[in-house]
């Protein structure tokens, strides 16, 4: 659940704007609760029901003391941030086209909040559109280092 509605999102008016913002910050997404019951749909979904996510009694005496979410839950959020933080009014169709790089730098404990930070790394025109590369920082609320980095490419159509 996000914890701010989406009128509070940066909106850049044209794709085509966004060109000079390579290097720069594009916006942070609201909070987002990561709690157990996203957590167990998660594994749910995936099949991933290993202890440290599902099993909560067995997680507290675990080396987090809580059970904490999946890492590719805390990557499936990234849409999410995004679209909270940001949307351009011009973009008719955004596809996932891949990510580069991408690592899990510390655990999210059921219960606690994450944002979505974005960079814009490069800007490429391709037919049609422009395919955009965004770093996205997951930073965990009372956390000292973020919890996921993650270099997304996204192609996105006027």
């Amino acid at each position: 659940m996000t914890d701010a509605s989406p009128d509070t999102r940066v909106h850049f008016a044209t794709l085509a704007s966004m060109q000079a913002l390579v290097g720069q910050h594009l916006a942070t997404s609201p909070w987002v609760t990561v709690d157990q019951d996203r957590i167990n749909l998660f594994a749910q979904a995936t099949g991933d029901h290993q202890w440290i996510h599902v099993d909560v009694e067995r997680a507290k005496a675990g080396p987090y003391g809580a059970p904490i979410a999946h890492g590719f839950l805390t990557l499936s959020l990234l849409p999410e941030l995004a679209a909270t933080a940001m949307c351009i009014d011009d973009v008719k169709m955004s596809i996932n086209y891949g990510l580069n790089r991408v690592r899990f730098t510390g655990p999210v404990p059921a219960g606690s909040r994450v944002r979505g930070v974005l960079k814009l790394k490069a800007y490429e025109p391709i037919e049609g559109g422009v395919q955009l590369t965004t770093e996205v920082t997951i930073e965990r609320e009372g956390a000292e280092r973020p919890v996921c980095v993650a270099e997304t490419v996204a192609r996105r159509f006027t």
